[in-house]
């Protein structure tokens, strides 16, 4: 017989604003994570105090911004007007509490709706901030989100401003810890997007004087680009444009207000039907539009009156109106991009002849490929009814009214027996698995026919949905799972070859991960350590002496479903894979995919080191 559960009013619960955001983080900060992904909580929490130092400079007050980061303490000073004094505590702890409701103050802002830095201040396990104004200073200091000292106001001789110091509550964000590259390529979006300003991360000093243009030459090498940049600016837009030269897919950076709209939205929408519509009506062709926008690579910045996006962590668009008079987003970029890009294809013959004659060389390309990419297309509508290599988990990427989405993950294993544990051991809500039958096709220097062609390739591919471009990846995280040995290692390249010979924009967006595991077992009777490296073993041995069992791990396949859910779960352990912005991508997989030359032969023996087991 079932119990009927009581409903009074003993059931309904009103939570204080610290309570809830430290209960449903994921509806403030996107994901929690431990700062291996360039979205996780942790850079969202800086991301949210600096931009409201980017709204001062916007404002007129303040051209530097300085930031460290040491130990995991955050410290964020700028030199706006300062917060006024009288309101340090409410603007940092009250709910909707800011000066951004009314638009004269802010007319183009960021942060609309007060949330921001109350959701650092409750996810913090320290909090302090200080306000310098009118030669005077507020100083109030929290814990967890609550007040421990709220200082009088004092006189002061420092500048005008605010500062921020923070550190994450080590409860939520678990073995947390700031990646350099991906502090300083957010910082470098602010300094692309705020011409004049300056930020100074850890002492090194970011500025940009071209926008936009700099953006696009700092993380593309520029001998890949098949024209120079063009640069269109205008009241409220800017737009960088060229296409890569051995680039397959489409690649956009896309921002609203300053904010990187990582998931697009109406005004990303609007360019790309703009550069068709611009294209077709200059070369007066009807150019089917994925050869215009083959291999396209642009960024758009623009401002918009009170911005509405589709989540707190701003990666979407969601307004269709410009504000303040103008015409909506979709018909002022249209016009934007029809005049100006119009205008300098007139006025630049050379572009003109390239743009066309690679639009004509994707038509080739596509023509050439659409019988074979019908097939392959209904072998994998056929797979994904049944797809054997794939294991499918319940919430994806693009599931934007689930909170889990950026979780989502595929792991890509090799064997039944890896990709068996974990399977059994997975969280089948955020977790998939892709198994690969032995080692892949080397696809260095292969064209995109082999993507069809090859059945590997094709359903993964499929299992990721990147035909199309990036745009509708099903994953957050796409996870490469192989044995940290030689064989592994081969597979691990391989796959990344893959990755950067045909959807690179998938690791420059921060997509591709390599799992750790671990190399060693130590236990004895009441403890296990798991090891991931000869230091932490020999650490763990003299923890666990006298005599403690030792087991050393020689593929995944070995470590039991029981054992390996505690790999990818709360504490898994993943390193990003980083395309450095100085590194060709044609020359490095001609260096280590390519011929065998002896230039590869000479580094391939001075970096060989082979692992010894001691006995």
């Amino acid at each position: 017989m079932t119990q009927t559960s009581t409903y009074t009013e003993d059931n309904i619960k009103s939570l204080d604003w610290k309570e809830h955001i430290r209960m449903r983080p994921g509806m403030y900060i996107g994901k929690l994570g431990d700062g291996s992904a360039y979205d996780d909580g942790i850079y969202i929490l800086l991301k949210e105090v600096i931009d409201n130092s980017i709204d001062e400079f916007v404002m007129g007050a303040g051209k530097t911004i300085e930031i460290n980061i040491k130990e995991n303490n955050v410290n964020v000073r700028d030199y706006g007007r300062g917060i006024p004094l009288g309101k340090v505590t409410d603007v940092v702890s009250k709910m909707n509490t800011g000066g951004k409701y009314d638009s004269r103050a802010f007319k183009k802002s960021v942060g609309l709706n007060g949330v921001g830095t109350k959701a650092v201040n409750a996810l913090s396990s320290f909090f302090e901030v200080e306000s310098f104004r009118d030669g005077k200073l507020k100083k109030v200091t929290f814990e967890y989100g609550e007040v421990i000292n709220d200082e009088p106001i004092v006189d002061s001789s420092k500048r005008k401003g605010t500062k921020v110091l923070f550190k994450p509550d080590s409860k939520i964000f678990k073995n947390f810890k700031y990646r350099s590259e991906y502090v300083i390529r957010m910082l470098k979006y602010y300094v692309y997007l705020n011409p004049g300003l300056t930020i100074v991360f850890n002492g090194e000093k970011l500025r940009s004087d071209e926008g936009l243009k700099d953006l696009i030459e700092d993380n593309n090498n520029s001998e890949d680009f098949l024209y120079p940049i063009i640069h269109l600016k205008g009241n409220d837009i800017e737009i960088a444009l060229t296409h890569n030269k051995k680039q397959y897919s489409e690649e956009y950076y896309s921002f609203v207000n300053g904010q990187h709209t990582t998931q697009g939205g109406t005004h990303l929408s609007a360019l790309k039907e703009s550069l068709v519509k611009t294209i077709r009506d200059h070369y007066k062709k009807s150019y089917d539009s994925s050869d215009i926008r083959k291999s396209v690579l642009c960024a758009i910045s623009i401002k918009v009156m009170e911005p509405v996006f589709e989540s707190q962590t701003k990666t979407k668009l969601g307004s269709t109106e410009m504000g303040g008079g103008l015409p909506t987003v979709r018909t002022y970029i249209n016009d934007f991009v029809g005049r100006k890009l119009d205008n300098y294809l007139h006025q630049n013959p050379n572009v003109k002849e390239q743009i066309q004659k690679k639009i004509i060389q994707a038509e080739k390309e596509r023509k050439e490929l659409s019988g074979i990419r019908k097939l392959a297309r209904e072998r994998a509508k056929k797979s994904n009814l049944h797809n054997k290599k794939l294991r499918d988990c319940r919430v994806h990427l693009g599931d934007m009214n689930k909170d889990q989405r950026l979780e989502s993950t595929l792991f890509i294993t090799e064997g039944d027996s890896a990709s068996g544990s974990i399977t059994k051991s997975r969280n089948v809500n955020t977790q998939a698995v892709f198994s690969l039958r032995g080692k892949p096709l080397n696809s260095y220097s292969m064209t995109k026919k082999i993507v069809y062609e090859n059945e590997e390739f094709n359903l993964l591919q499929a299992a990721l949905n990147i035909e199309e471009g990036i745009e509708k990846l099903r994953y957050n995280k796409v996870v490469i799972a192989t044995d940290a040995d030689v064989d592994g290692m081969h597979i691990r390249l391989l796959l990344i070859t893959f990755f950067l010979q045909f959807f690179p924009e998938l690791i420059k967006e921060g997509h591709l991960f390599i799992l750790q595991t671990p190399l060693f077992r130590v236990r004895n009777k009441k403890e296990t350590i798991y090891c991931y490296n000869d230091v932490e073993k020999d650490n763990a041995i003299i923890k666990l002496s006298p005599k403690p069992e030792i087991t050393r791990f020689k593929g995944l396949g070995e470590i039991s479903p029981n054992e390996f859910k505690n790999f990818i779960g709360e504490t898994i352990r993943l390193d990003p894979v980083i395309i450095n912005k100085d590194t060709s991508i044609s020359e490095m997989l001609s260096f280590y995919m390519g011929k065998n030359t002896p230039e590869r032969q000479s580094f391939i023996i001075n970096n060989l080191k082979i692992d010894i087991d001691k006995v």
